[in-house]
């Protein structure tokens, strides 16, 4: 497509469509960035506040929830970050194509991919969950704390899944806010809801840590439904709209998103790994401690997606549009944001670590150890947001190879590096140092990669051919 040719359609276009096309780039991200980080932030608090009152139920509910914590977040990942980009990604590049019909067919193939993968995703942690809590460390207590929770919230996770489709449907068209404000409000429900569930109020009989698992999912139900009929009152830029099922769109969604979550699987792939790596080290404990501190890692995820998140339109919608040096504009601009925020934060957690340690626990042993990873891996943690901030400016682009190669790169030198200083010199502070190294190869490959070029060199040839 032409300079022309896009500015003839673009009057026809949406006023956000046109924005993320011809906006300031900074004041644009920065606009689109603030809800998201918000809403990131808030749903990753979900975890956090779970956490917190669960720990009041003894050590063995907090090794339980270490163990599952892992995998739910993969999950969450999965249909919020990866196959949500791939969503997004779609619905942006339709918009900024001009092909609007395309752009609301393309949310009845979301939820039926998002809600198909939630059913499988649950019947998985139902008939294989104790096994795979079983090799990450738990046992006796820790391990039935860990079933009782994961049944809970692995048995609804179908919800989760078409909660993301909603707001990444939503994300697509470069708003940001409404799905913001949707999650904050489940948020806001879940603190009070998850003590009352767990241990008990006026007539609600206390639960446990199963009361935790049931919070989580009602909350989730209702930020389902108020996303669902956003989209069906007509007020979102693209109308939920039957136009029968294609393959075409299917494929365009997943070759984001299944590659996307690839990249997400070796994400949380290092994370198990290593958390079986320091259990059979350290035991019960070491789990305890390695997963809280490395629970503040999970937390750099929404702060990236928080830039990250408006990236995959922004970038999506340039593409489509036939503008490859502005997209590649915003992606290496949201990157260094992304390095800030994020750096910022593990610097923080290295010079005190039990700052927030402490709001989990005061077992020395899970204390020395947490701060033993904190002081190490924090000051890589820009590495981290930078890396993956830029792949969700790939989604955008819809090319994920170089992300994938990085997260390999990432997991080789975390798992296979850490298991060998692990074996070789018996410390923990070894394997962090790995894991820490692990990070600044994966930031550092990802945005030499991306500002080579690499996302227009091989498909630029049948880009053109498109655009004629």
């Amino acid at each position: 497509m032409s300079a022309t040719t896009a500015d003839l359609l673009t009057p026809a276009m949406n006023p956000r469509t046109r924005k993320l096309l011809h906006g300031a780039i900074v004041p644009t991200l920065l606009g689109m960035a603030w809800p998201n980080i918000l809403v990131m932030s808030a749903q990753a608090s979900t975890g956090l506040i779970e956490t917190w009152w669960v720990s009041h139920l003894g050590s063995d509910a907090l090794t339980g929830m270490a163990l599952v914590f892992p995998g739910f977040m993969m999950m969450t990942m999965i249909a919020g970050g990866a196959m949500g980009g791939g969503i997004s990604s779609a619905i942006a590049r339709a918009l900024g194509g001009g092909r609007r019909h395309d752009a609301d067919a393309l949310v009845i193939h979301a939820i039926l991919i998002n809600g198909l993968l939630g059913l499988f995703f649950s019947a998985a942690l139902l008939l294989f969950g104790r096994p795979l809590y079983a090799a990450m460390g738990g046992r006796a207590g820790s391990l039935d704390a860990a079933m009782l929770y994961s049944n809970v919230v692995f048995g609804g996770t179908v919800l989760v899944w078409l909660m993301n489709a909603f707001a990444s449907v939503i994300r697509g068209t470069g708003n940001m806010f409404v799905p913001a404000m949707a999650i904050c409000i489940g948020v806001v429900l879940l603190i009070p809801l998850s003590p009352a569930l767990i241990f008990g109020f006026g007539p609600i009989p206390a639960m446990g840590i199963q009361g935790g698992g049931l919070a989580v999912l009602l909350t989730t139900a209702l930020t389902a439904a108020v996303l669902g009929w956003y989209i069906l009152s007509g007020r979102s830029v693209v109308r939920m709209r039957w136009a029968g099922l294609k393959w075409p769109l299917t494929a365009d969604i997943l070759r984001v998103g299944a590659v996307g979550s690839v990249s997400t699987l070796q994400t949380s792939l290092t994370i198990l790994l290593t958390t079986a790596l320091v259990g059979a080290a350290a035991g019960p404990a070491g789990v305890a401690g390695y997963g809280t501190g490395g629970r503040l890692e999970y937390l750099l995820i929404p702060v990236a997606f928080g830039i990250g998140g408006p990236m995959v339109a922004l970038v999506g919608t340039n593409i489509g549009a036939g503008q490859p040096d502005r997209a590649l504009r915003i992606a290496l601009t949201g990157g260094a944001m992304a390095f800030l925020l994020t750096e910022s934060i593990g610097i923080a957690a290295a010079i005190w670590p039990y700052a927030w340690l402490g709001l989990f626990g005061h077992d020395p042993e899970m204390l020395t150890i947490g701060a033993a990873y904190l002081r190490t891996v924090g000051p890589a943690y820009g590495f981290f947001g930078l890396g993956l901030s830029l792949y969700f400016a790939s989604q955008g682009a819809g090319r994920l190879m170089w992300p994938l190669l990085a997260g390999l790169c990432r997991l080789v030198l975390a798992v296979g590096g850490g298991a060998l200083a692990l074996h070789f010199s018996g410390s923990l502070q070894w394997l962090f140092g790995f894991l820490a190294a692990a990070l600044v190869l994966y930031g550092t490959t990802l945005v030499i990669a991306v500002r080579s070029g690499v996302w227009f060199r091989k498909a630029s040839s049948g880009q053109r051919a498109r655009r004629t």
